[in-house]
């Protein structure tokens, strides 16, 4: 959320950044007028207070004189006392009222956007930034990612969809040790200080620490996931029926909560973690989109990371952490473009937002597979995770991004390096994990 003095100094930039996303229902000028009153009551009740203790001290100072003596005033005081905690009883239930409304209200506020990301209604208007390699130009007729899983005995979805139901699938075969060799490859790139300290120096990263892998929990307590800002729309989500939690929707949805409530030492930033895990989506509003295939899933495998770092190096570590992106797409020959997103498509924390969309053979053009997300101090004062700079305690500035979404890049995989006699070819980095070059018909 927004510092409430932020809001206050930069009323015209928050109003500005509301108007340029289109979808956000807050009212600045109702949010102040509501903070203004809140502020009103805490110095009615600060005053109140200060005025009891100040006679409960009086009254206390009188009672070790003799019995008999400034009895009337004593009696006045205690009087007044009473008064006082009655005036301080109302004072502080209205209040509370305010502070709810107050909090309400501030939770709504969506992030400011940064100055690089265009003005646009939706996704028509995100900009590409730059493109790399060049969608493969085929002398055969070709398959979509369906058909080469079936006949390469990799994927089935029609048992899965009489197991679970539509946007499911099975894995099987080659498909599986291509999930782990994608794993296995991300997780030894980002352990490798050599690639980050190159890739760092590029974009003038200052930090090239290794990335701490992690298999975090895929179930969340509602509360926690509203202080990412993730828990609405609450129809996207997977909810418990018998325990108040929630199947996450990608690692980042426990991974940034893992230092909440705790102040770090500056030293020990700039954090960094790759997490892996199972996530869920129920894709509500998605009708008649992707139905075939599994591109859009119920469940889905990440790799996601998530990183920590002080306020002035929150911008360019989204610089290092999309470098690192493209880096990991072009050791698969993927082609791709870079894609600058506009403020109306853009999530409500995300000061900047960036994505990689990769070329797909069968659709002939290029669909999402990882995005970036930078929020600066947005989730973390949700989430009360700071870190202390000398004398001064500072919220850490927060990203998240894709390193890849498993399903989306194995489609990827598979429909550019297929072969005319309905072989994939799999790509050099990752056949040292596979223990095979090529996916052949059985």
């Amino acid at each position: 959320m927004l510092d409430i003095n932020f809001i206050r100094e930069n009323q015209e930039r928050v109003k500005e950044s509301i108007k340029n996303r289109g979808k956000v229902d807050i009212d600045i000028d109702e949010l102040l007028k509501i903070d203004e009153t809140r502020r009103g009551l805490i110095l009615d009740r600060d005053s109140l207070r200060a005025q009891k203790n100040k006679i409960s001290e009086e009254v206390s100072q009188k009672q070790i004189l003799p019995v008999g003596r400034q009895d009337d005033e004593r009696d006045k005081a205690i009087v007044e006392a009473s008064e006082i905690k009655e005036k301080l009883k109302v004072v502080e239930t209205n209040l509370n009222k305010v502070e709810e409304e107050f909090k309400d209200k501030v939770l709504l506020v969506p992030n400011v956007t940064s100055p690089k990301m265009p003005v646009g209604k939706d996704e028509s208007e995100n900009v590409v930034l730059r493109k790399w390699g060049e969608p493969k130009k085929f002398d055969f007729e070709i398959k979509d990612h369906v058909d080469l899983g079936k006949s390469l005995d990799i994927i089935d979805i029609e048992k899965a969809t009489e197991v679970s139901g539509s946007r499911f699938y099975y894995l099987k075969n080659d498909a599986v040790l291509l999930q782990f060799a994608l794993i296995n490859f991300v997780i030894k790139t980002l352990a490798n200080e050599n690639i980050l300290k190159d890739l760092a120096k590029k974009v003038g990263n200052p930090y090239f620490k290794a990335f701490v892998p992690v298999l975090p929990p895929v179930m969340i307590k509602p509360e926690v996931m509203k202080k990412m800002d993730r828990l609405d729309p609450i129809d996207e989500r997977f909810e418990l029926k018998k325990d108040p939690l929630i199947l996450v929707g990608s690692a980042e949805h426990t991974l940034g909560p893992y230092h909440m409530n705790e102040i770090l030492d500056k030293k020990v930033l700039p954090i960094r973690y790759i997490g892996y895990s199972t996530s869920f989506r129920r894709e509500a509003g998605s009708y008649g989109k992707d139905t075939r295939g599994i591109i859009r899933v119920h469940q889905f495998d990440k790799l996601e990371m998530e990183t920590l770092v002080p306020k002035e190096f929150g911008e360019v570590e989204q610089d290092f952490i999309v470098s690192i992106q493209e880096y990991l797409v072009q050791q698969l020959e993927i082609p791709y473009q870079v894609i600058q997103i506009c403020t109306g498509d853009a999530g409500k924390p995300d000061y900047n937002q960036i994505d990689i969309n990769c070329w797909i053979p069968s659709q002939n053009k290029y669909r999402e597979t990882h995005t970036s997300d930078y929020m600066t101090n947005y989730q973390s004062r949700r989430l009360n995770t700071r870190y202390r700079d000398g004398n001064e305690v500072e919220y850490v500035h927060m990203n998240d991004a894709t390193a890849f979404a498993i399903g989306r890049t194995l489609v990827a995989i598979l429909e550019n390096n297929q072969q005319k006699d309905g072989s994939v070819l799999i790509p050099k980095v990752l056949q040292e994990y596979v223990g095979k070059d090529i996916i052949k018909l059985k």
